[in-house]
């Protein structure tokens, strides 16, 4: 197999044949339902969904929260979804007070409670503070979910239900989570209309 220099100059086309079958992962659908399945559960038990990330997956845990607690594309009341990205005077005091390591871990153990939805996003599988907020959440007794990549990396050990983007760079895998979350949103706003939870 060739190895190809991302860091190079390349053009539109190269650029397009990187994103060829990204979203054709057999293993896509079974994850991304089993992730629906208890963001649901969590939901119909008045649960909350929280959802973390660093830098381009913080602004997807961001979005992806207010998917929830805004709306995706049916009107419904709102659902009760956090992202714990959002709080500067948190995350710059426990960046300061105990490193950047914790600002997701000191919230989960802050806020996290038996049952809840920890939603975490790494294109690496290796973020110290992913893997933190993850084992925090365990031990809270919220359900642990990693949307990775690149293999899953250290995140795996404390992820009950998992989604593995690709190998590659942090972009691709950042593409497939977003869809993955979305189709996740989706599925769960669909449950929860037709299934009769707001009639």
């Amino acid at each position: 197999m060739t190895q190809v220099d991302y860091k190079g100059r390349r053009d539109f086309a190269a650029l397009l044949a990187d994103r060829n079958g990204l979203l054709d992962a057999p293993h896509y659908r079974a994850q991304t339902e089993a992730i629906a399945d208890a963001v649901v559960a969590a939901l119909r038990a008045g649960k909350r969904v929280y959802w973390c990330g660093n830098g381009g997956s913080a602004a997807e845990a961001q979005h992806m929260s207010a998917e929830l607690s805004g709306r995706y594309l049916r009107e419904r009341p709102g659902l009760n979804s956090e992202a714990l990205s959002v709080n500067t005077s948190t995350l710059t005091c426990v960046g300061n007070d105990y490193g950047y390591d914790y600002v997701f871990a000191r919230q989960v153990e802050a806020f996290a409670q038996p049952g809840d939805v920890l939603i975490a996003m790494t294109t690496s599988g290796t973020s110290r503070n992913i893997v933190l907020a993850l084992e925090a959440a365990r031990k809270k007794g919220a359900v642990t979910i990693a949307f990775t990549g690149n293999g899953g990396g250290s995140v795996m050990k404390f992820a009950d239900l998992v989604l593995m983007g690709p190998d590659g760079y942090a972009a691709i895998v950042q593409e497939v989570h977003q869809v993955m979350a979305h189709i996740v949103c989706d599925l769960v706003e669909q449950r929860l209309i037709f299934e009769g939870d707001f009639s």
